[in-house]
């Protein structure tokens, strides 16, 4: 073993002194001797005393206000080949198993992180290895993984383990053409690599008797839509009876891994509803069926049991960086006013977007490490480091196969994956897994519960707001979206940010001097307030309050296209939606239909989420459209919509495609409620129908879009 620094030492000397309260005291039980090898456990949480990892706690006592928290237990991880050898600026594995021996811990938690083409949907944590070299990654990096934990000298220790974080998720969601979709996941999903390596490593691990695997299941962010919800179980089953591993190599899964999803919302529940609209409905819901992390582990566990796996699988939650604190955590309900008041005003999690996962501006550190803290729960758990980078907030090179991610640039407007809202990024972020100092101290600030010497947890602090934002002015808009700039504030310390209000109500936040408000209505009057806030939490007045109204709907200005509709459907409760349409070229020129798509919204209300889409008749075949389903987000009656498109051939000027006779219903058959459908209409012969859209490669050429 190589020498270390005596820093080093005195720091393993003073944490061992302190194992016995490391995790013993967050875990409010006595802590027994070692448990043996042979003495497997149901949840390796309880009793136990788990590792602190040196290398992180010093830097985390380092910082101000860190050394609340230095001595808390987290995961090592293991995300690369080398690793596993260590360097000088890093222990190897070894070296963390024998500290963690050194410590008295009989706990020692590591993340398993090194498939090949992995994270295939975010470039900030992509790995080493190619998509093929699914052999390199089990003769070297699990093999030798395999060979350090089962060594004799480490049987007294549970070691418990992440087994590969964003990969099964995104063969789900990000392999299908969906807006989320890449190459990359498609590929991951062709080759099965991700399912061949998670298996190998559940079996080969799993071998090792004081092994605990856990598999992780992303968040209720990204799989709490029913869409994702089975499928997502069904794909773990999948994995976990490949390469020879089975159900029994599996202990239990953890979700919130390395994210921000808060752990509970206490001023709402996914039952609620505002003036007749569920919460559901709401933009930061989305239709989603969970609102928060442990409501979303509980049921994942039932349907993970109801496919297989074992009746005693427990669940983890990373609550590293989801506490949400500080003085911009609601103490209650938002306003009843509409659904998107009630939930943005009660939200504790202060995202933008549920989709950003990058240095997330405001986030707190979340709950303590915690055994068994609710029915079906192992722990609460730090997977991830407070402090360590999510990723680049431009571009670094480097020798650690990591990208740049434009979701940790906080400039960035977006894309599918988060509904083209701005990242929330923190700026002047270094690689993934390196230390962010500016990150590690805005987390201790806003955690919830409060630390000592924090405001809101016992000490004192600054108390001077900043000043209030002056020359709120908007800068462009279109149909659906404002954005403003303002004049900076200022403050004795510094300003950290700015929330921004649209009519009291608080629809996001930003680092900059500029905001753009999306997913508005056409020809709609808004008003606008900016606070500022400093490092502290305090928040200044607000700025004077701008109306601003949007651009009215409708085309680009091309004038080339338009939508007739006919309504065939005399019943608006049954349990197909039917109608007539025909695309109408009144431009000069031929329009390529291969770059047309029509748009009909509509609202499920209750029963399947999942749709059969049918042309029964179409002049000019149906054979050459395209037809499905997508969602659309939380606007009055437009919650999904229809989507035609043409498989080829031209629209000459001035012809018409002729009737295309289209129906579609729920998987389930049961019935719609059609009357407040945003493009349904009640003539019987054709008309123009405004609320239909027609888009040219993806940019509205007709219609109004809700």
């Amino acid at each position: 073993m190589r020498t270390r620094g005596t820093t080093t030492h005195r720091l393993r000397r003073r944490l061992a002194a302190l194992s016995a309260l490391a995790m013993g005291a967050a875990l409010a039980v006595a802590v027994p001797a070692p448990a043996s090898a042979a003495a497997r456990v149901d949840n390796p949480y309880v009793g136990a005393t788990a590792y602190v990892n040196p290398d992180w706690s010093a830097k985390a006592a380092a910082e101000p206000g860190g050394s609340a928290i230095a001595d808390e237990p987290g995961f090592v991880w293991m995300d690369r080949i080398a690793a596993i050898e260590g360097s000088s600026e890093a222990m190897s594995l070894r070296e963390h198993l024998d500290t963690a021996l050194d410590q008295g811990a009989n706990l020692f938690q590591v993340v398993i992180y090194d498939l090949p083409g992995r994270d295939c949907a975010a470039l900030a944590s992509n790995g080493e290895l190619g998509p093929t070299e699914l052999d390199r990654y089990k003769d070297e990096y699990i093999d030798p993984i395999s060979e350090i934990l089962a060594d004799p000298a480490y049987a007294n220790l549970r070691i418990v383990t992440i087994i590969e974080p964003d990969s099964l998720p995104n063969i789900v969601t990000n392999a299908g053409g969906s807006a989320g979709s890449t190459e990359a996941c498609a590929t991951m999903k062709a080759n099965g690599n991700y399912e061949k390596g998670v298996g190998y490593a559940l079996h080969t691990l799993g071998a090792i008797p004081n092994v605990y695997n856990y598999i992780d299941a992303a968040h209720h962010g990204w799989l709490g839509w029913d869409s994702n919800f089975v499928p997502a179980a069904q794909e773990f089953k999948k994995a976990a009876t490949s390469e020879g591993a089975t159900v029994s190599d599996v202990t239990g899964f953890i979700v919130n891994t390395a994210n921000y999803s808060a752990l509970k919302e206490p001023n709402f529940k996914i039952t609620d509803t505002v003036n007749g609209a569920q919460v559901r409905q709401s933009k930061w819901i989305d239709w989603n069926y969970y609102t928060d992390e442990l409501s979303f582990a509980q049921a994942l566990r039932t349907e993970l049991v109801s496919q297989g796996f074992a009746s005693n699988i427990g669940m983890l939650i990373d609550t590293a960086r989801n506490g949400w604190g500080g003085s911009d955590r609601p103490t209650g309900p938002g306003p009843q006013t509409s659904v998107d008041a009630y939930v943005n005003g009660g939200r504790v999690d202060r995202r933008i977007h549920a989709g950003n996962w990058c240095n997330q501006s405001g986030a707190g550190i979340g709950e303590r490490p915690t055994a068994a803290p609710e029915p079906g729960i192992d722990a609460y758990v730090w997977a991830k480091p407070p402090g360590e980078s999510d990723g680049n907030s431009a571009p670094i090179d480097n020798d650690e196969g990591k990208g740049f991610d434009r979701m940790c640039d906080p400039t960035y407007t977006g894309n599918g994956r988060n509904g083209n809202n701005l990242t929330g990024a923190l700026p002047n972020s270094p690689l993934a897994g390196h230390w962010f100092s500016a990150q590690f101290q805005e987390l201790v600030r806003n955690a919830y519960p409060a630390l000592d010497g924090t405001p809101g947890g016992g000490g004192e602090d600054d108390t001077q707001a900043p000043t209030a934002p002056t020359g709120v002015t908007v800068t462009a808009k279109t149909s659906g979206s404002v954005s403003l700039s303002w004049t900076a504030s200022t403050d004795d310390t510094g300003v950290t940010g700015y929330d921004v209000f649209r009519g009291g109500v608080k629809v996001g936040s930003t680092t900059t001097t500029s905001y753009t408000d999306t997913g508005l209505t056409a020809s709609t009057a808004y008003s606008y307030t900016v606070k500022a806030k400093d490092a502290a939490g305090n928040v200044s007045a607000a700025s004077g309050a701008l109306s601003a109204t949007t651009s009215a709907g409708g085309g680009t200005g091309t004038g080339a296209l338009k939508v007739q509709y006919k309504n065939t459907d005399s019943s608006a409760t049954d349990n197909q939606i039917r109608m007539g349409l025909q695309l109408v070229n009144t431009g000069s020129t031929a329009v390529d239909l291969s770059t047309v798509k029509v748009r009909y919204w509509f609202t499920p209300e209750a029963g399947a989420s999942t749709f059969g889409t049918a042309c029964d008749y179409a002049v000019i075949g149906c054979g050459n459209l395209t037809h499905g389903v997508k969602t659309a987000g939380s606007a009055a009656g437009a919650s999904h919509y229809l989507e035609v498109g043409f498989g080829s051939g031209t629209l000459a000027a001035g012809a018409s495609t002729g009737e295309m006779q289209l129906r579609l219903n729920k998987s389930d058959w049961s019935n719609f409620n059609e009357a407040d459908d945003y493009s349904r209409s009640t003539n019987t012969s054709y008309a123009d129908a405004p609320k239909i859209g027609a888009y040219v490669t993806g940019a509205l050429s007709w219609g109004t879009a809700p």
